[in-house]
């Protein structure tokens, strides 16, 4: 394991992440628009029990999406080095293949909870309570970031066998969209139908939206206690990076 090649490799993910300024304005709007269309709009008409109000419990669910797509679409940033060589050129370097991943993964992991905390603190604009409960912010800061390392790594893992971006994007949204729809970020998940709550039990984003609902709002409003979510969450992301370390030393220029 080489410290600096991954220190290198996340500097220079954060140094991309916020020169596309452009990229994090428009997604973080565009989320935002997500949360203050869909809260008012059925908040009117839709009453959640634990929360008492629908944007309050939208809001995780939002910032979860704002979680999800920020991190598994850095995958792609594997795909364009391989397009314009700079791959090739750190590959051939004298550094594990594992500490360049690792450095990929933390460095997307960091941006992607960097965009989903500014998400949070938007959301407290429309009137999420987020901001009496100082501790839920730390311990939701802490599943953010353990949920981006497993949803980076699950993307650089697809994009080590790719070598088209667009074929990438195409799969991602494949993945992508039925991991978001079937999280509970829209409705609870405790009422569903037995065939539809065994499948939404499998979707790992499940955990970290009701990770954050818990933390946030508090435990009335969540599924699953932290006993339940921090293990699958960490599951999650132990196995993703074992995956993207495994492809991603399979790497082919």
């Amino acid at each position: 394991m080489n410290f600096e090649a991954i220190y290198i490799i996340w500097l220079r993910e954060l140094k991309r992440y916020f020169r596309a300024r452009s990229n994090i304005v428009g997604s973080l709007a565009q989320n935002f628009f997500w949360l203050a269309i869909f809260g008012f709009g059925l908040g009117a008409s839709v009453m959640i029990p634990g929360t008492g109000n629908y944007i309050i419990f939208l809001a995780p669910g939002i910032v979860g999406m704002t979680l999800l797509f920020s991190s598994i679409f850095s995958g792609i940033g594997v795909v364009w080095d391989k397009q314009f060589g700079f791959l090739k050129e750190i590959l051939v370097a004298p550094v594990p293949r594992s500490s360049i991943m690792l450095g990929k993964t933390l460095g997307g992991a960091t941006t992607a909870t960097l965009q989903a905390f500014i998400m949070l603190l938007l959301a407290g604009l429309l009137g999420v309570p987020i901001f009496t409960n100082p501790a839920g912010i730390l311990i939701a800061l802490g599943l953010m970031l353990i949920t981006a390392c497993g949803f980076v790594a699950l993307g650089v893992a697809i994009a080590s066998t790719m070598k088209d971006p667009h074929g990438f994007q195409l799969i991602m949204n494949f993945i992508v969209m039925p991991l978001f729809l079937l999280s509970g970020a829209f409705f609870p998940v405790t009422n569903l139908p037995n065939w539809l709550r065994i499948i939404v039990l499998f979707d790992p984003l499940t955990y970290a939206v009701d990770g954050l609902r818990n933390a946030v709002i508090g435990s009335a409003a969540a599924a699953f206690p932290f006993t339940i979510t921090v293990p699958v969450l960490v599951g999650f992301m132990v196995a993703t990076v074992l995956l993207g370390s495994l492809l991603f030393r399979k790497t082919q220029i």
